[in-house]
C-alpha cells in the first residue's frame, strides 16, 4: 500500500501526535498510557489517536475494556521512512526524550487488570 505524502505530513504537522507515533514506534499502548505518558487530557490523546486511525497510521485491537493502539503494519513504506526520521530528530528534543523515560517508568499495559483467581 502506497501511503500519499500529504496524509502522512498532515498526521505529523501536529506536535501531540509526532509524540503518539514516536511512541507507538516503540511497541503497541493502550489510551490510558498514552496519556499518563503525555500527562495530557484523555480526550485530547483519545482525538489525536482517533485521526490517526482515521488516516491509516495506526491500528487498534481490543483487549479486554481497553483498545490498544500500534503503528499500522500495513503502512507503507513511505511511513515507515519518516517514523525512522522522527527517531532521530526526536533524540535532539527534550519533550520527546523525556516522553521515553516515561515509557520506561510505567507497568507495561498498567491499565489492564488481570481478572482475580478463584
Amino acid at each position: 500500500m502506497t501511503m500519499d505524502l500529504v496524509v502522512i505530513y498532515k498526521c505529523m504537522c501536529d506536535r501531540t501526535r509526532l509524540r503518539i507515533l514516536h511512541l507507538l514506534s516503540r511497541g503497541p499502548l493502550c489510551v490510558c498510557e498514552i496519556q499518563a505518558i503525555l500527562e495530557e487530557p484523555q480526550i485530547k490523546v483519545s482525538k489525536h489517536l482517533a485521526y490517526l486511525r482515521r488516516h491509516g497510521l495506526v491500528r487498534t485491537e481490543r483487549d479486554g475494556n481497553n483498545i490498544i493502539y500500534r503503528i499500522a503494519a500495513d503502512a507503507s513504506d513511505r511511513l515507515d521512512r519518516n517514523l525512522s526520521c522522527l527517531q532521530d530528530c526526536a533524540q535532539e528534543d527534550r519533550i520527546f526524550r523525556e516522553d521515553l523515560r516515561r515509557l520506561a517508568r510505567i507497568e507495561p499495559l498498567s491499565c489492564r487488570v488481570e481478572p482475580a483467581s478463584r
